[in-house]
């Protein structure tokens, strides 16, 4: 995120970006324009032949400029270069630089901060974190954040996130956000579980009946549950000493 969604704060960063673009472009040109008049300069001869006044300075500058240009004739062109060069680029990093340096680091700084509350204001906890931030501002800020919200006091505020106030906490959230230039967007409500289901009887083999057939009767019902082991075995070791199992381990014969 680039720039904030409030159309004032916005307008204020477009701006910014704009004067320091123009701010390097025309330092950028300064720099340009000196290099060449100094490279001129540094060519006594062009410049002799070149009898006419020079654009854009008065008569006085003109010969200024042709004394020095007499002076600079016994000096070697090579050095003369490289230090024309070397005052054109620091006539151009120097004033921009400056201005870098106080616009850059401020402008990243919020680049960041916007980017992070914008993914925090997308769930709960994260909105917790964004009322967080505004009750750890200094207190001032604090008190003019409670004197928004209706019927709201700093010590309200406060007792609202720790109890985790739904209302509260979006007031909250929203004022760091609109601290940052970012629209607030209300969560819809939380999705309340639905009533969980009774539990299901097991079928439990009765006797002479086979586990097989409660398990195929389960399925039919939609109801798959294993059979339990050693009831599987019980049974197939009734059925080969011919009796049926009777609940408590009793057996006998069948009929």
């Amino acid at each position: 995120m680039w720039y904030a969604q409030n159309p004032a704060r916005r307008t204020h960063q477009l701006a910014g970006d704009a004067g320091v673009l123009l701010w390097t472009a025309l330092w950028a040109t300064a720099a340009v324009v000196t290099y060449r008049l100094a490279c001129l300069l540094a060519l006594p001869r062009a410049l002799q032949q070149h009898s006419a006044p020079l654009p854009l300075v008065g008569g006085r500058v003109d010969n200024a400029l042709r004394r020095i240009a007499a002076v600079v004739d016994a000096m070697d062109p090579v050095t003369v270069r490289t230090a024309v060069a070397v005052g054109a680029v620091a006539l151009f990093v120097v004033p921009v630089g400056l201005v870098l340096n106080a616009w850059l680091p401020r402008r990243l700084r919020w680049i960041r901060q916007a980017g992070a509350a914008r993914d925090l204001a997308a769930s709960d906890d994260g909105r917790e974190l964004l009322a967080l931030r505004t009750l750890l501002r200094p207190l001032h800020e604090v008190a003019l954040t409670a004197s928004e919200i209706p019927d709201a006091t700093p010590g309200s505020l406060a007792w609202g996130w720790r109890h985790g106030d739904p209302e509260t906490l979006d007031a909250l959230a929203e004022a760091e956000l609109e601290r940052l230039g970012l629209d607030f967007t209300p969560l819809g409500p939380p999705v309340q579980p639905g009533p969980v289901p009774a539990s299901v009887p097991v079928p439990v083999p009765g006797p002479g009946v086979p586990p097989e057939a409660v398990s195929d009767e389960a399925a039919s019902d939609g109801l798959v549950r294993p059979v339990p082991a050693q009831a599987t075995e019980a049974v197939e070791a009734d059925e080969a000493s011919g009796g049926v199992g009777v609940s408590g381990g009793v057996t006998g014969p069948v009929g």
